[in-house]
């Protein structure tokens, strides 16, 4: 069978039963689809669905209405090809719980006025690098301890670790790639275990920052040269690529990559990325390219 789809829970609601899976194949089966056995890969948290002879649009339509009012992510891609060989990640709550520059703004006692402006250019209302550049320029004269007290309570998200040291220990390239700061993403990526970072760099003088950020600005064009540049480095397709992003600087990533996935993500975000994930947490990118809980990584 050429097409498969997957069914995805959060892991701490185990909210995917075996009823859930059944009406999920039944709605396939009721399609006219040629539909195979339901292929558990965590109990109550994520399955595979193998069929064809049903367009993918209509079967994850037809999928959404069977499932509508359940917690659970459905994504319809081709069978073949589904385990990628590069990751390429935002930090911002995608790997990290929430915005490290609006965490580090509470130092400043800001943290609301700099959101503000963060979560309109997260959903692609105003420019990205002016956006930056107005709240760091905030921050001027913030001591360099703020930055190290702030790096102590940024959490990864749930998921993150066994996402990347799982596709890492299969042989992929891990790359995290942020419009926020190299401060935090030299530490980030080791956390998580990625392979290489990039980010921006916040401008420092005399232990504060001077409210500069080093030009030229990583935004969203940077971040799909990215995703193209390790590509040709692994001599890979960009077939074989997944890329996952929330926010708008994302999206050209997103869109360009042989799986792009929109984690919790912005509105726009989740209107045009291929794949969305709004239940699950990130090891949902590992059921989607086939792999089961007992292959992951932590």
């Amino acid at each position: 069978m050429r097409l498969i789809a997957t069914l995805i829970a959060n892991p701490d609601s185990a909210a995917l039963d075996a009823r859930l899976a059944n009406a999920a194949r039944d709605a396939l089966d009721g399609m006219g689809g040629h539909v195979g056995a339901i292929d558990w890969l965590a109990a109550d948290t994520a399955c595979n669905i193998p069929f064809d002879d049903i367009a993918p649009a209509d079967a994850r339509v037809g999928l959404q209405a069977a499932l509508s009012r359940a917690p659970v992510d459905i994504v319809v891609q081709q069978r073949d090809g589904r385990r990628k060989h590069l990751l390429i990640a935002d930090m911002d709550a995608t790997i990290v719980v929430g915005e490290t520059l609006d965490e580090l703004a509470a130092h400043a006692g800001l943290k609301d006025r700099i959101a503000a402006i963060t979560a309109r250019a997260m959903r692609g209302e105003i420019d990205f690098p002016g956006a930056l550049r107005e709240r760091v320029a905030m921050l001027k004269d913030l001591p360099v301890s703020a930055l190290r007290d702030t790096l102590r309570e940024i959490r990864l998200m749930p998921g993150a670790r066994a996402l990347v040291r799982t596709m890492r220990a299969h042989g992929a390239y891990t790359l995290l790639v942020s419009g926020g700061f190299r401060f935090f993403t030299d530490e980030i990526a080791t956390r998580a275990g990625f392979h290489a970072n990039q980010a921006n760099e916040l401008l420092i003088r005399d232990g504060r920052l001077t409210g500069g950020v080093a030009e030229p600005i990583l935004d969203r064009d940077a971040k799909l040269a990215a995703l193209q540049r390790a590509a040709r480095e692994q001599n890979l397709p960009i077939g074989d690529t997944m890329a996952v992003g929330d926010g708008a600087n994302d999206l050209p990533m997103i869109r360009a990559a042989g799986l792009g996935v929109a984690f919790h993500a912005k509105p726009m975000v989740e209107a045009e990325a291929p794949v969305t994930i709004r239940h699950g947490d990130l090891t949902a990118l590992l059921y989607l390219q086939g792999y089961r809980a007992e292959d992951f990584e932590d």
